[in-house]
This record gives C-alpha cells, sequence and structure tokens, in this order.
C-alpha cells in the first residue's frame, strides 16, 4: 500500500539515501529542507520522479500537510555544522520536534525522531545500551547538539504518553556514505578527502578514541524496520556497527585503501569529545531482527568511490 512520507532534513546525507529507499518501495516522499547542510545535489535524480515533492521550509516553524508517516531528520549533525549558531541548532532539535509531533497528532501519522548516541554523552559505561542516561555537559561546545537531540527524546515520549502519537526513537551511532558533505567535519569524510588529496591527516588527540562506524545503507534499513515495528515499541533503540576501532586504525586504513602519500599530524583534543563509542545492539536484534551487514573495509572502499567522483570533478 502506497504510504504518503515526509521526510525532514530529507536533502542531507542520511536523509537522501532514506526518500531514495522509500520512493523505490513504491511510496510517495515528500522532502522537507532548509538547506542549511543539505544539498540539493543529493536529490536532484529525484526531482523528475512523480512521486517526489520538495519543499523548502525550517522546522523552526509549523507546516500542515496531509502524510502517514514521518521520519524527523532535520538538525545539523556534525560538530562544525551545529556549534556554527548553537542557538539555531537547538531550537531545531525542540522546536522541530514539537512542530514535527503536532503535525503528527493532527495527521495521526506515526513519528521516528532521528536521535544520536550523542545522548549518551562521554559514556562512562562501554558499550552503550539504551538504558544508559549518559554523562552530558549542559555547558560544554556540544550541548546544543546532545541537550537538544535528549529534549527531543522528551517531547517524543511526553506527546505519546498525554496525545498518543505512535512514536519511533532511534539513536544514530557514527554513520558514513556517499553524500556525506567533504566539509562537513566529520572523521571519515575528513579523513578521505585528506588521503585523496594527500595532505596530512588530522588526527585529534592521540588516536586512541574510538568510535563504531556503519554504513548508511545499514542504518536506513534500521529505520524502516523501526518504523514498520509494532506500534507498542517505542524504542529508544541503537542502531549502529559495534565494530569497534580506534581513530589510528581508521587512518591507517584510509591511507591503506586510498593507496595515499599521507603522514597522520596530531592536534588537541576538542572540548567534550567523547573517549569511547560503542552501541550495545541487542534491543535492535531482538525487536527489528537488524544488525549491519556491511563491514568497514567495504563500506569505505564504496565511500572513496564517491569522493574520488567529488574531488576529479
Amino acid at each position: 500500500m502506497k504510504k504518503r512520507i515526509l521526510v525532514t532534513g530529507g536533502a542531507g546525507f542520511v536523509g537522501s539515501h532514506l526518500c531514495r529507499r522509500l520512493l523505490n518501495e513504491g511510496n510517495e516522499v515528500i522532502c522537507l529542507d532548509n538547506f542549511f547542510t543539505g544539498n540539493k545535489e543529493n536529490i536532484i535524480d529525484l526531482l523528475p520522479h512523480p512521486y517526489f515533492e520538495l519543499i523548502r521550509h525550517d522546522v523552526q516553524k509549523p507546516i500542515l500537510l496531509e502524510v502517514d508517516e514521518i521520519y524527523n531528520l532535520a538538525c545539523p549533525a556534525s560538530p562544525p555544522h551545529y556549534q556554527f549558531d548553537p542557538v539555531a541548532t537547538t531550537r531545531t532539535s525542540v522546536l522541530g520536534a514539537i512542530n514535527m509531533l503536532d503535525l503528527a497528532k493532527k495527521c495521526k501519522a506515526k513519528i521516528l525522531q532521528a536521535s544520536t548516541s550523542e545522548v549518551y554523552g562521554d559514556p562512562e559505561v562501554h558499550p552503550q545500551p539504551e538504558s544508559y542516561r549518559g554523562s552530558v555537559s549542559t555547558t560544554g561546545i556540544r550541548a546544543c547538539y546532545d541537550e537538544g537531540k535528549r529534549c527531543a527524546e522528551t517531547l517524543f515520549f511526553d506527546y505519546h504518553r498525554q496525545y498518543g502519537v505512535k512514536i519511533k526513537v532511534i539513536r544514530i551511532f557514527n554513520t558514513y556514505g556517499s553524500y556525506m558533505n567533504p566539509n562537513d567535519g566529520r572523521v571519515v569524510s575528513n579523513f578521505i578527502v585528506q588521503a585523496l588529496r594527500n595532505e596530512d591527516i588530522t588526527m585529534y588527540g592521540d588516536g586512541t578514541q574510538t568510535r563504531s562506524f556503519q554504513y548508511v545503507d545499514d542504518l536506513v534499513e534500521g529505520m524502516i524496520r523501526l518504523m514498520s515495528s509494532r506500534d507498542d515499541f517505542t524504542g529508544p533503540v541503537n542502531i549502529g556497527n559495534p565494530g569497534e576501532f580506534t581513530m589510528l586504525e581508521l587512518a591507517r586504513k584510509v591511507i591503506e585503501l586510498t593507496g595515499s602519500a599521507s603522514q597522520i599530524t596530531f592536534k588537541p583534543l576538542p572540548q567534550d569529545d567523547p573517549l569511547q563509542r560503542q552501541p550495545d545492539i541487542t534491543l535492535a536484534k531482538q525487536e527489528l531482527h537488524w544488525e549491519p551487514t556491511i563491514n568497514l573495509d567495504e563500506g569505505l572502499k564504496k565511500t572513496i568511490q564517491y569522493f574520488k567522483g567529488i574531488i576529479n570533478g
């Protein structure tokens, strides 16, 4: 059955992949984006599609639409972007959640919130299960994003309890793949772009801090499975790849796969940068029968090919 689906932040990195997948499954898709970090190039191939609609709009302001499902992805997600205007970042998370929840309430639509592993802060529990409440600074330079997303989760559960809105909350761990912005400051895009240009690879800290990287196709699969799960399963649920790598391991792997002459240079670790990040995906396995299928080498090769096309023009 064809559904009418709204994707906020639909011209962004993850949103563009999600729009494409939902269209391929026979749905009508409305992509809503204010193009602060989204890029029309990411969805330009979708514009002629008869069931695809693009609306330039900021989720900080209400909008009236008739939809069956809402994927709320709208928010700058990389530190340089969300720290550029931290007040707007918090407003996007909080007002965006309120406006989309109000729309879901009005339409009786099901709504999914793209939350983040950043709600765990610099974790004192490893790996991080959904029951862990986090170790987050409310005053640091990352708080606009971390606390904005935490407040958005609160709003989702309060709308669910108070108004009966059908909600789904997903906590996304580090994700990479095609349609990433080469200048977004994320570690995978940074390393690949620097390696392809044979520039020094910038390592913040001593490189022993760890992350878990999932390829974007695995994330999209998890999002769609969560949206189609039974109504009484709201989440939050971790979606990420539990394979854990140090930043040094990642840099060396990128240098090897690109055949780069780059050297690694070290700079101080940014404020509040987490030292460890790894998802416990037990709940996703149990409830969604989901786990990642694309390993780091395979995903990096696909992403490197994408960035080669960008850099070589």
